[in-house]
Formats: C-alpha cells, sequence, structure tokens
C-alpha cells in the first residue's frame, strides 16, 4: 500500500529537475530517489514531509559533454547559451533519463505512478500516491519529421516545451540575460508550426515557459488548447526575459490557461540576483500579481526544484507549507489554496489532454 500523505495539502507542481540530478548523480553514489538526502530539492521521504503530489518530472538534456563548452561569460547578467545538440545526443539521453523515471515507478511499490490521464491524475491525488508527469523541456529529442514524438507520446509524454533556452529546429529560447524582454529573436520555424499542431492533435501540453516572445504569439496564433507556463514569472516585477509580460499574461487570461510560479530566486526578485536570502513574502506578491491579472482558477506552482536556487525559506520540497502558510496569512481562503495547489493544474490538463 502507498504511503499516505502528511495533513498538508497536498501541492501539484508544474515543473522539477530531479531527473536530471539523478542522472547525473548528483545525490553521491547509489542514493535513490528512495533515499532522504541533504543535498538537492527532492525525494520521497521529504516529499512526503512536504505534501508533495506530483508533478511535471522535466527531462532537461545537458549540454553535451563531448562538444566544446561555452567561454565563460565577460558579463555574468549575460551569459552565453550551450551550442546546439544533435539529434543523436538528444535521443540517446532522454531515453536514459526517461527509463529513470519509469525506474521509479517500478520499483516505488505502488508510491509512484507516471500518469497518461487526468482521471489517473485525480485518483493519485485523492489517495496519496505521487503523481509524475512526462514533460520535455525542449524538443530536441524530437526529429522535424515529428515520428519520435508519436513513439515518446505511447510512451507516456504528456507535455512539452518546444525550446529550452538554446535554439532548435523549433523555435528559439530567451537567454539569461538581466534585464531584459522576452522578445529576443524570431519565432516558430515550419517544423515548430507543426509541431503545435501535432502535440494539439494528440493532446500534449505545450509548455511556453522558455520560448521568446514572437514563438509566444506564434503558438498562440496555431493553438487550440489553453496557454501554460509551468515554470515562469511576472515580468514586471522582476525584468528577467524567462518571465511573462502583461500581454503574455493577458493572452493565457484570454485562453483559460495558466502559470506556475517558479521558485528561482533571479525570476522572483526584483534585481534578478542570484541570493537565497529571499524572502517568502516576494513569492506571495508574483502569486498576488498572477491573479489579479489572470483570475484564481489560472495560477498554480511551478517550483523548478531542483534546477535552481530557491529562497531559504523554503529550502526544499518539505518546506511547501510555508509558501502555503504565507498564502494563507496574506488571505488566501482554503478554496483558494486548493485551487492553488492542484485544482487548477487538474482543470488545465483536462482542457489540455482533451478528456
Amino acid at each position: 500500500m502507498p504511503n499516505q500523505p502528511t495533513n498538508h495539502l497536498p501541492i501539484f507542481d508544474g515543473h522539477n529537475d530531479v531527473l536530471l540530478a539523478l542522472y547525473e548523480g548528483k545525490r553521491g553514489p547509489g542514493v535513490t530517489f528512495f533515499d532522504r538526502s541533504a543535498d538537492g530539492h527532492i525525494d520521497l521521504p521529504r516529499a512526503r514531509e512536504g505534501g508533495f503530489g506530483g508533478g511535471f518530472f522535466a527531462v532537461y538534456l545537458p549540454p553535451d559533454p563531448s562538444q566544446p563548452a561555452p567561454p565563460e561569460p565577460d558579463d555574468a547578467t549575460n551569459p552565453p547559451l550551450p551550442p546546439p545538440l544533435s539529434l543523436a545526443y538528444a535521443q540517446r539521453t532522454t531515453m536514459a533519463m526517461t527509463a529513470l523515471l519509469f525506474q521509479i515507478e517500478n520499483q516505488s511499490q505502488g508510491q509512484v505512478k507516471v500518469v497518461r490521464t487526468a482521471d489517473e491524475l485525480a485518483a493519485c491525488l485523492s489517495s496519496g500516491i505521487m503523481a509524475a508527469i512526462l514533460h520535455f523541456e525542449g524538443a530536441e529529442p524530437i526529429d522535424p519529421e515529428l515520428h519520435a514524438l508519436e513513439v515518446f507520446y505511447q510512451a507516456g509524454l504528456r507535455s512539452i516545451g518546444p525550446v529550452w533556452s538554446r535554439a532548435n529546429a523549433f523555435a528559439e529560447g530567451v537567454p539569461f540575460r538581466f534585464p531584459h524582454s522576452p522578445d529576443t529573436g524570431p519565432g516558430l520555424t515550419d517544423a515548430g508550426r507543426a509541431l503545435v499542431r501535432e502535440c494539439n492533435r494528440l493532446g500534449i501540453m505545450i509548455d511556453l515557459s522558455h520560448i521568446n516572445e514572437q514563438g509566444f504569439w506564434d503558438v498562440a496564433k496555431i493553438s487550440d488548447a489553453p496557454l501554460v507556463a509551468t515554470h515562469s514569472n511576472v515580468h514586471a516585477l522582476c525584468p528577467s526575459p524567462r518571465n511573462l509580460t502583461d500581454r503574455q499574461l493577458d493572452a493565457i487570461r484570454e485562453s483559460d490557461g495558466m502559470v506556475g510560479l517558479n521558485f528561482f530566486v533571479g525570476f522572483l526578485r526584483a534585481d534578478g540576483a542570484n541570493n537565497a536570502d529571499t524572502p517568502l513574502e516576494v513569492m506571495v506578491q508574483h502569486i498576488d500579481y498572477l491573479v489579479e491579472k489572470l483570475g484564481i482558477e489560472r495560477v498554480g506552482i511551478g517550483s523548478d526544484f531542483d534546477g535552481a536556487r530557491v529562497p531559504q525559506a523554503i529550502g526544499d520540497v518539505a518546506g511547501l507549507p510555508k509558501l502555503v502558510a504565507a498564502l494563507r496569512q496574506s488571505g488566501f481562503d482554503d478554496a483558494s489554496l486548493r485551487k492553488l495547489a492542484y485544482e487548477n493544474w487538474l482543470r488545465v490538463l483536462r482542457k489540455t489532454w482533451k478528456q
């Protein structure tokens, strides 16, 4: 029988990079997802403590170690992006990282389930089974003819970002400049437009978190699904190109989509500093702004755990109840907190997956 969750409100999370941490062995030799660790942000014991109901488990592809690394930046506010990846490297690495997720499911004795439908997600949230959605953070493992998309869909892929910040065959992402607009280059390629249409047909969610502004508007023009940014914040409060402008937020609201709050301090702070001494009030400020622009039904959590520095007041996944308490103290009632914690993700996935 699966472990029962704590008494905390279950939180479904729009983005984590724990598969990358495990793939790269960042927890140390032999340390698994089931072992409590002092490193990183998510493992099963700490997730249980924090009421983590599950989330989007990202396959993020690190730079190809056989290729030269980008030069050290002259300016820390404008680091260079890694070079594009070959399809062969991307597919090989994606297979290995996706296998890790299925191995976690198989070894969990019923405590973790890779979900493919909204009904499966709802059942997991109500029973205390951790729900995992397979997400690709960048479409590099997909060939321009999209043959691999069908294969990965059958394997369980239900969410994809057309691009991470480096360019690929489908689109261009935003660089990590600060301060800067997300309007940084051309939009979708022809292959990118075909990818959006095929994701719509299959019912794969399109994540707009890393795409540049022109690519965002191209997706908005083509897609018949809600517009979703799984782990992004408010550009008006923190002028990173990874954050969303008011016009983009208006388009997300009009599509009945949603935004998941990113915990990375550099996307929260007005000064863009990579400083963990960032109070919970800054996170609440972004939530308040998103709720004002989008409505309470279109905001959630998208932590970026294991992929970013988060406020030390949160620490790791076990600290999620602290954010819930801060939101409650700022005036969010029980019904609103349930929407922010998991109901909004369930709603938008039902619409996107057409179930």
